[in-house]
Formats: structure tokens, C-alpha cells, sequence
């Protein structure tokens, strides 16, 4: 099916008009995505719609499909249509080389068809290593897993086990286990109420299928362990002036260097262990950032904004901002591998208890990856949630002593980069990050820039400039005419004396913009 795809993009002619090959080439395109038996990518008559606009984010009918693609036309480097069935070359077999069966390794199939077995291949793609067979073929192929080798066939052999003899095809084990903890988290069910359930369950069961689930909730946690991408919780002074980490984290140091308080509560012992009188949560965002590249649904997506920024004259995508082209030409070895990904912070307090009890204030910090089209990033599985502080007291210009494990990440990422596995690519590469921006209302930006928000100075742009004054009664400061400035200097509203401050016309031009070497030495 895969032939020359250039009239994808030669919609129209030189007069305008729908160009021929481009409307024969949309019925062939619709004629092999309805042919598709998977449902993965042929439902109720439905396919996903790969114009512009939807991106194969939306499920449409063949009419609407026709449409959108005649309307807007077939999305950027859509050339392999892996959203409707059509898969990159594999290579050759060995055995059609001649070479000994033996010898061949183990290969990950490019095409699955059952979701639970595709689960365990992107959760473990991070275990195979690449590499090129020159004297064989120019094809990609797949070195033999070397780390957590058993872990990973235990799971593979999990997705291919039935959950009893008889059932249907894809009923296995572990698409049981996924579905019945998948329940748990729903309904909010307590690890009692599983376990009875999964009790009268194996008592239904025939006795030579009872063995093939997990006995409890502790066993099938262990078995989908292998999905999970980790937290660490490091202590914390009470006063959120002190963090124990690095050489820090030795449960010698009892107290905090800073003020002397206590690490641990007095006389609270669980296990064996002493309970800190204050944790911090930390989930860290590498293995969260190396799944995008390894999902093979999400690993495409990454490298979208390399070709959005002509789509519209409307800014709809911070890549089509001057800001990220301006990184770009900034940082040239970092903008060449499109797959590198950039971040955004954002932080905010709430009170998890409601406004009738005690005071209380949490502030979880997100990250988000901008690599994605607009109706990814903004979804809730592509925003992380990297750190919970914890309250009662909102952590204040400490938030940065909270983030210091975060920001060591970040670095990391930045400078040394992480070995990724890019399922699209079916290749080995050094995924690097970069943040670009932080989100935050004005008084969390003074928390995480370290700014004061407060006062006649409050404006990180005017600075000493500023052109705030007190109320005369109330004494409150009052940023009133201070904004005529920043406009084009022919703008009518910089002569206008009776709509602002009476008799007033703006004439002063707007303050320096500073660079980032001059608030480094401001700080």
C-alpha cells in the first residue's frame, strides 16, 4: 500500500480547484481505512480522522472523514497511516538469509493487536537494544532484552495466559487483573472489599484455574509493579526551611541545621521506624518523559510542533510563539532532535479539607509537555504531577528548597540527557528536556521567582520604574495610568487626557526589557 504520498499535500492547483489525484488518493486512503478489521482502528463504521483540524484525536464517520480531509486537508507528516492500519517496513527474516535460526534474536513485532500485550511492550521497550545489521539488511532490528529480562516474559507470559481454559480470546490474566484494579480506583474500594471479591471469585473458579490469579491485593500489585513509574518521599523540616537531601538524607541528621527543630515526632516508632514530622513527595518526571517515546501511541505526537508553526497566522500552540523560536535559534544543538521535550511548570496552593475546617494549604507542582498538539497537553495524562508539599502553612519563598530535586532532574535532563527508545523511530536516542516557562498566579510567580509581589515595586517589569503611588485616603498602592507606556507611541489613548489621569499625556517610552544575565545578577 505504502507508494509515493505527495499528493497528501497538493490539495489544490494553482486556480484553487480540488486537484485530481488528490481526490482519488483521499477515496483510496478511506477505501484501506474501512477495510481494517482491528477496532483498534476501524470502529462502528468509524476511523480516525487525520485532517488538520482533528488530528486523529476524533472518531468520525466515512461522510465526515471525506469532509474534513477536503476541507482542511491531511495533518503534517502524516506520510505512514499508523492510525488506520498501516505499519513502517519491518526487516527480513534471518532464515531468509540463510542465517542459522539460532542466532536470531529476539524481535519485537511492530503490529499488536491485543491493547493488554501492547501495554507490556511499551511499559518494557526501555529493555531492548538496537542496533543496525549492516551486512543483512538496512532495516531496523532488536537486540535481545539483557535487564529485567524475567520480570518482563513473566508479564509477557501474564498477557498471553487465559484467565481460565474455554474463555474468549483476550481474556487473560493480566487484562483481568488491569480491569479489576482499574475497579478498585473507581468506586473507591477498600483493600478488604477486594479481597473478599477476589475471594468469592477464585471460589467460583475450577481448582486447576484458581492458581493462575493473584490469591490478594498485595499479589496483584506485584504483578503490575513492573507498570509503575515510582515516587520518592524525602523529609522535611516542620518550618519548610530545610530539606533532607542528598548527603542530607542519612537518618543521622535528627534535627534541623537551620533552626534546630526536630526531624522525626517524639515517641512515634511504626516498624521500627521513626515518622518524620514532615514529608515531601516526589515523583520523578524522566521515566514519565521516556514513556511518551516508548507508547507507540503518544511516541508520533512528540515531534508534532516541528511543523505547526505555518499552520495558522493564529498563535494556537506555544511553538508558533516568537518564544520558542526564539530558544531555537538560541539553543541550535538542542532544537535539532525535534524529539527533545519541552516543559512547563505550574504551582498553585489549595485546601484539600475545604473552607470550614483548619487551615490548611497544599501545593502540588505540575509539569507539562508542550512536545504535544494542542488537544494532548492540555489532557490530564500528559500533565505530571511531580511534587506534593505539604501543608499546614503555605511553604512561602521556601518553595524553592522544596524543588531542589526537581530542578537537579531538570539539570540532568538538560545537560546529560536520558537514553530513550522512540517506538515511532524504532530507534535509540538522548532525550534532553528543557523548561521553558512556569504557570502560576502573581503571588505564587514571587514564590518560584523569588520577586517580591508586594508594594510600590511589585511589577517585575517596571521595577525601580514604576510608576505606582499610594491612595491618598486608604494608603493602598494603586497601579492606575501605568499601562499608556507600553503602547505603539502613535497610539490615540497616549493623548488621551480625559479617559485616564485628567490633563495627562503619555509620552515616556516603555522600560528596558531585561535579559536573562541581568536578573541573574539582580538575584
Amino acid at each position: 500500500m505504502m507508494g509515493d504520498r505527495g499528493w497528501m499535500y497538493h490539495r489544490l492547483d494553482d486556480n484553487g480547484c480540488y486537484t485530481d489525484e488528490f481526490k482519488i488518493g483521499v477515496e483510496s486512503f478511506l477505501d484501506y481505512a474501512f477495510s481494517q478489521s482491528n477496532p483498534e482502528f476501524c470502529c462502528r463504521n468509524r476511523i480516525k480522522c487525520p485532517c488538520s483540524k482533528c488530528m486523529n484525536q476524533e472518531w468520525h464517520r466515512r461522510v465526515t472523514v471525506q469532509c474534513h480531509l477536503t476541507k482542511w486537508g491531511f495533518m503534517n507528516g502524516y506520510i505512514v497511516w499508523l492510525a488506520h492500519g498501516e505499519q513502517p517496513l519491518r526487516r527480513r527474516q534471518r532464515h531468509q538469509l540463510g542465517e542459522s535460526s539460532s542466532a536470531t534474536p529476539f524481535v519485537m513485532e511492530d503490529q499488536c493487536n491485543d491493547p493488554i500485550r501492547g501495554m507490556v511492550m511499551d511499559a518494557n521497550l526501555h529493555g531492548m537494544e538496537y542496533n543496525m545489521n549492516e551486512q543483512a539488511s538496512d532495516e531496523p532490528i532488536f537486540e535481545e532484552a539483557m535487564g529485567d529480562a524475567k520480570e518482563f516474559f513473566d508479564l509477557l507470559q501474564a498477557a498471553d495466559t487465559p484467565l481460565y481454559d474455554g474463555c474468549d480470546d483476550g481474556d487473560t490474566v493480566l487484562k483481568w487483573v488491569s480491569h479489576f484494579l482499574n475497579a478498585k480506583t473507581l468506586y473507591n474500594m477498600s483493600v478488604a472489599n477486594w479481597d473478599y471479591m477476589l475471594k468469592c471469585t477464585r471460589r467460583w473458579m475450577e481448582p486447576e484455574d484458581r492458581d493462575r490469579i493473584p490469591k490478594d491485593f498485595y499479589s496483584a500489585k506485584k504483578m503490575m509493579r513492573r507498570f509503575s513509574l515510582g515516587y520518592k518521599k524525602y523529609d522535611v523540616c516542620v518550618n519548610n526551611c530545610f530539606l533532607y537531601y542528598g548527603e542530607y538524607e542519612n537518618k543521622n541528621y535528627i534535627a534541623c541545621p537551620i533552626r534546630g527543630e526536630p526531624r522525626y515526632k517524639q515517641g512515634h516508632v511504626q516498624q521500627n521506624q521513626h515518622i518524620p514530622r514532615k514529608t515531601l513527595w516526589y515523583l520523578p518526571i524522566t521515566p514519565r518523559l521516556k514513556r511518551l517515546h516508548m507508547c507507540r501511541k503518544t511516541a508520533e505526537h512528540m515531534i508534532w510542533h516541528l511543523n505547526c508553526g505555518g499552520v495558522s497566522e493564529k498563535i494556537m500552540h506555544p511553538a508558533g510563539a516568537e518564544a520558542w523560536k526564539h530558544f531555537d535559534r538560541t539553543y541550535p544543538d538542542f532544537a535539532s532532535d525535534p524529539r527533545n521535550v519541552r516543559l512547563g511548570l505550574c504551582t498553585d496552593g489549595f485546601t484539600p479539607f475545604g473552607h470550614t475546617s483548619a487551615p490548611y494549604s497544599c501545593w502540588p507542582v505540575f509539569v507539562t509537555v508542550y512536545n504535544l498538539p494542542p488537544a494532548m497537553c492540555m489532557k490530564p495524562e500528559s500533565i505530571f504531577l511531580s511534587l506534593i508539599i505539604q501543608g499546614p502553612q503555605s511553604p512561602g519563598k521556601n518553595i524553592d528548597i522544596m524543588l531542589r530535586p526537581l530542578i537537579d532532574e531538570l539539570k540532568e535532563l538538560w545537560y546529560n540527557g536520558v537514553k530513550t527508545y522512540d517506538s515511532f523511530r524504532h530507534e535509540h536516542f538522548i532525550m534532553r528536556a528543557a523548561l521553558m516557562w512556569t504557570i502560576t498566579d502573581f503571588p505564587g510567580y514571587g514564590m518560584v521567582s523569588g520577586w517580591s509581589t508586594h508594594g510600590r515595586l511589585s511589577c517585575p517589569y517596571c521595577q525601580e520604574n514604576s510608576k505606582a503611588f499610594h491612595l491618598p485616603n486608604g494608603q493602598k498602592i494603586s497601579f492606575f495610568d501605568c499601562h499608556r507606556q507600553f503602547l505603539p507611541p502613535d497610539h490615540p489613548f497616549r493623548r488621551n487626557r480625559s479617559e485616564f489621569t485628567k490633563g495627562h499625556v503619555e509620552n515616556h517610552a516603555p522600560p528596558e526589557r531585561l535579559s536573562g544575565d541581568d536578573m541573574l545578577r539582580q538575584i
